[in-house]
């Protein structure tokens, strides 16, 4: 088996001859064989990928150009498109469905010569915190096969975790990116909105969806981003903002970071990440860094604001989902209504039946003004906030979970507490700021959590070199 190297030493190791792609792409197959029990993969594309390795042998032999992501293996979440491949968001409603065409990410990546292995398990459409809510089955922790490895990225932090790529795309609306990678003890980053093209992305909450980047090192995700940023054509909300080269030099000397103490003192909020995020801020400022506590008013109103606007695009995004064109269609049915009726209802799962549910009340005519517009007030007001406060420092630092992973199905019947852990995560979504999942330490279990950082929109590379600096402060 092949050891977890960055891009960069995977390069210089395959120029140098000391192994092949094909070696390398075996390698990472038998690792995903291997931890098959953890049902990290919905589908692994072993032919295709030991072809398309084949094909970069001969290439690299004949002296071809090669890609900048040439070495680069990347698992693929299940809401994202890849042409000719299955494609269900863990969903029985699109039972069946292959993607005719690909995502633009997907589309970057593979002219950059990455390989794709495989697609990854996840909550069904990206709704929830666990990997559980699966047509497929649970997803589980390589730490602890006894716990979720997070969600709904879950199985992407996983594929990582256990080094089956170097890689993961995952999808992120309300922290699915970063809080699995906080459980699993890798790095996820969630760029700012707009800055990846969601063209080929299964929508769940479009004003929040955006695909993120999961990793074993910030340098790695720095390329892929570096790939896959730019604006589309295909995407209206994509950004034209300059997606620049890679760089990989360490951030300025002696950052303005801020933290928000009612955020930290969090009644819910486990007491070894506490500790850990304390005794991180403390080394942050004997490394020379200034550390700011800031007032922030808008704690108690981050979930419910985040929940009433992301069920009311859910449940006019999966409006779609009917059994009329694609997908799962229900065969008990006497007239078009009954049709359906039964197709979303034998098609849906628990949790997303309640998103629907949850979202067409708050945009039924007697509520839109009471809850959805009320909601998309206080969005503009928590952005606002935070305009301000980085304004005036370059960071913000937060936990990135209130909690440490739970065992399989110890949280089932609780799905309020569930949604409350994502207080820490969803603030980056309603702003749509970057923020980034750091590997910040375990508890006397073992089990991994992170720390998370926010900056300025567009500041991805600022929170990549923090994220590399960061590495040497933070508590172990």
């Amino acid at each position: 088996m092949i050891p977890k190297k960055s891009l960069i030493e995977i390069q210089s190791d395959l120029g140098s001859g000391e192994y092949s792609m094909s070696e390398l792409m075996t390698s990472y197959l038998e690792l995903a064989h291997e931890h098959k029990s953890l049902n990290i993969y919905i589908e692994v594309y072993e032919d295709e990928a030991l072809a398309e390795a084949k094909r970069l042998d001969e290439k690299m032999k004949n002296g071809g150009k090669l890609g900048t992501l040439y070495g680069c293996v990347v698992s693929v979440k299940d809401v994202i498109s890849h042409k000719d491949h299955g494609l269900s968001a863990a969903s029985k409603i699109l039972e069946g469905y292959t993607s005719p065409y690909n995502a633009t990410a997907i589309e970057r990546l593979l002219a950059e010569d990455a390989i794709i292995i495989g697609r990854t398990n996840c909550d069904e459409f990206g709704m929830g915190s666990a990997n559980e809510n699966s047509i497929y089955g649970p997803t589980k922790n390589g730490v602890d096969t006894e716990r979720v490895p997070g969600g709904s990225s879950g199985a992407a932090a996983v594929s990582v975790q256990m080094n089956t790529c170097l890689i993961a795309l995952g999808s992120d609306t309300g922290g699915s990116v970063r809080q699995p990678a906080s459980f699993c003890g890798v790095y996820g980053l969630k760029p700012s909105y707009g800055r990846i093209s969601r063209y080929g992305l299964i929508a769940y909450a479009s004003s929040f969806d955006q695909i993120g980047i999961l990793g074993h090192n910030p340098d790695d995700i720095g390329i892929v981003l570096e790939i896959t940023a730019g604006k589309d054509p295909l995407d209206a909300t994509s950004s034209s903002h300059v997606a620049a080269p890679y760089n990989k030099k360490d951030f300025k000397s002696n950052p303005k970071i801020a933290y928000f103490p009612s955020l930290i003192e969090h009644e819910k909020l486990d007491e070894s990440i506490k500790e850990n995020v304390l005794h991180t801020i403390n080394q942050l400022r004997l490394a020379g860094a200034s550390v700011i506590a800031k007032d922030f008013e808008f704690a108690d109103y981050l979930v419910p604001t985040y929940y009433v606007l992301t069920t009311a695009e859910a449940s006019t995004n999966l409006s779609r989902y009917d059994g009329v064109r694609y997908g799962h269609r229900s065969l008990s049915s006497d007239s078009l209504e009954d049709m359906y009726v039964n197709s979303r209802t034998e098609g849906f799962g628990k949790e997303v039946k309640r998103r629907i549910m949850l979202g067409t009340y708050v945009l039924s005519e007697g509520y839109f003004d009471a809850y959805f517009t009320k909601a998309q007030q206080v969005r503009n007001l928590i952005t606002e906030e935070m305009s301000k406060v980085l304004e005036d420092c370059d960071f913000l630092i937060l936990p990135t979970s209130t909690t440490l992973p739970w065992k399989i199905g110890e949280m089932a019947e609780d799905p309020v507490s569930v949604y409350l852990s994502d207080i820490y995560t969803v603030l980056a979504n309603l702003t749509g700021l970057p923020a980034i999942s750091i590997p910040s330490g375990t508890n006397v279990e073992g089990l991994p959590f992170g720390i998370q950082l926010m900056s300025k929109k567009y500041s991805e590379y600022d929170l990549l070199s923090i994220a590399k600096s960061l590495k040497l402060t933070t508590a172990t």
